[in-house]
């Protein structure tokens, strides 16, 4: 179902005009190896400091826990962890789940919340290590985007193999001209863009029967 799970994740006003006006080819090609610079750097080429504030993640937690009805013995994936902070806090409300993390930078696992870090591990989303129904519930927040739209496919069918039937994501999308203006220029990383029809019909086609919401600039 179309769901948002992230609604009191905190929203800030993005300058996309602006963003396009220095996001160059070559910009987005370092961000894209999600990095030191991507992360940790320059706001050019990304985050431009990825640090754990409690205000982001804390807020939404307790959504997440009601919607799957997670208890101390369910599990959860997180696709595209970065350094873990999502499981940090989902940890401080339920510690006793078991909870992993994976992502494709090496920069983020290693640099990841010390409290976390033993529970994430470097990994490619379009070939999950994970047996078939690991997990209770799979997440993957604003990450299959990042792939060409093939290899998008093979993501989405990786989460619903590793999870017992309970996923959600966020991907970039659009609704209107308007949208697919601002999107455009600002997705630094994303390679597969499309409207919400066009993704629920995605979706169907490749065999996502998760939950989903956009992410819109």
């Amino acid at each position: 179902m179309e769901i948002d799970l992230l609604k009191n994740y905190p929203k800030s006003k993005r300058n996309t005009k602006g963003r396009s006006e220095i996001m160059s080819e070559e910009v987005k090609a370092i961000a894209r190896q999600y990095g030191k610079d991507f992360f940790d750097g320059d706001r050019l080429y990304g985050y431009g400091g990825f640090s754990y504030m409690p205000r982001f993640w804390q807020p939404v937690v307790p959504d997440l826990i009601s919607h799957f009805n997670l208890k101390a013995d369910s599990s959860l994936l997180d696709v595209g962890c970065a350094k873990g902070f999502m499981l940090y806090d989902l940890l401080q409300h339920m510690p006793e789940m078991q909870v992993s993390g994976l992502d494709i930078s090496e920069y983020a696992i290693e640099n990841a919340k010390p409290e976390v870090k033993d529970l994430l591990q470097v990994g490619d989303a379009k070939a999950l290590p994970y047996e078939d129904d690991s997990f209770d519930v799979v997440m993957s927040i604003n990450t299959v985007h990042n792939l060409e739209k093939d290899e998008c496919a093979a993501a989405l069918q990786e989460i619903m193999r590793v999870s017992r039937g309970k996923a959600f994501i966020t991907v970039d999308a659009y609704r209107n001209d308007e949208e697919q203006e601002r999107m455009m220029q600002w997705a630094l990383t994303a390679k597969t863009i499309m409207h919400v029809d066009d993704w629920k019909s995605f979706f169907k086609e490749v065999g996502y029967t998760g939950d989903f919401y956009w992410f819109i600039p």
